[in-house]
């Protein structure tokens, strides 16, 4: 591969694999090393694409299996990180934003949500990245929703009653 074409593929893909990792690891530094890794697999494997939407779904979907492979590790099962740590105190703050919310949902919520608002797929697009059928992605979202809802409501009730 030749530089032109990494720095690409760098610049055009970084932060979609590092924002995937992210909601799906709950840490940043974890979400850089899977993005590395990610790049080196397209670097080494250097597979061919029909199209720009074809390759963005190959890189979605090896980094979602890259992040699975990473969770089922023993390493990361017997350690906390300290995004975890801080991230105890911070959910007690007052000003937590939209992102902060859907962290807290469910992983395969989380990443439904994700893949649908902030990247623009289709429920087929995500079923189809996920491997899981249409119907079970619509769940995921709907599930999602309701809990990302509820969860909103609480923390404006809480906001309420402490300023009275």
């Amino acid at each position: 591969m030749e530089e032109k074409e990494a720095r690409r593929l760098v610049k055009s893909y970084s932060d979609m694999i590092l924002r995937i990792g992210a909601n799906y690891l709950g840490s940043r530094t974890d979400a850089e090393d899977i993005c590395q890794a990610v790049f080196v697999k397209y670097i080494t494997t250097d597979p061919h694409f029909d199209s720009m939407d074809h390759e963005k779904a190959w890189l979605i979907r090896t980094t979602i299996n890259m992040c699975k492979n990473e969770l089922k590790s023993a390493f990361f099962r017997k350690t906390t990180s300290l995004d975890e740590a801080t991230e105890i105190r911070a959910a007690s703050d007052q000003d937590c934003g939209i992102l902060d919310e859907i962290k807290r949902l469910p992983r395969n919520y989380r990443i439904s949500i994700y893949l649908y608002y902030y990247e623009g797929y289709s429920v087929r697009e995500i079923a189809h990245i996920l491997g899981k059928n249409e119907s079970v992605v619509n769940v995921y979202l709907s599930r999602g929703r309701k809990k990302l809802k509820l969860s909103i409501m609480n923390d404006l009730e809480n906001n309420k009653s402490a300023n009275a």
